[in-house]
């Protein structure tokens, strides 16, 4: 079998990995996605997490080389983010009604 590690991200083929999560997080992602979209969920969720990951070395590299933020920036960043929690919270509650259990007891679309 080949080296994962000689691989970029989105190259290389499937193998199958064991992961430990607990079992209420498994309950919901089978209730969203159904036993065969749980692999593509995982690795979806984990290709998010890499990008947050590579996103936060940037942020820290760029305020180490031209320093913190002004509290003006600080202030607008948060606003949008504020703004984007809002708008992911009004998504989630309109697909309250639709009858499927998904993540934290949301509702599923």
């Amino acid at each position: 079998m080949d080296s994962p590690a000689q691989y970029t991200p989105d190259d290389g083929p499937s193998q199958k990995v064991s992961v430990s999560m607990p079992a209420g997080r498994i309950a919901a992602v089978r209730a969203r996605v159904g036993s065969r979209g749980f692999s593509a969920y995982v690795s979806a969720a984990v290709e998010r997490q890499i990008q947050r990951d590579l996103l936060e070395e940037l942020l820290q590299a760029k305020e180490a080389e031209i320093g913190a933020p002004s509290p003006e920036v600080e202030g607008w960043a948060s606003e949008i983010f504020r703004e984007a929690e809002a708008m992911a919270e009004e998504r989630d509650g309109r697909q309250a009604g639709k009858g499927e259990t998904g993540w934290q007891g949301l509702e599923a679309s």
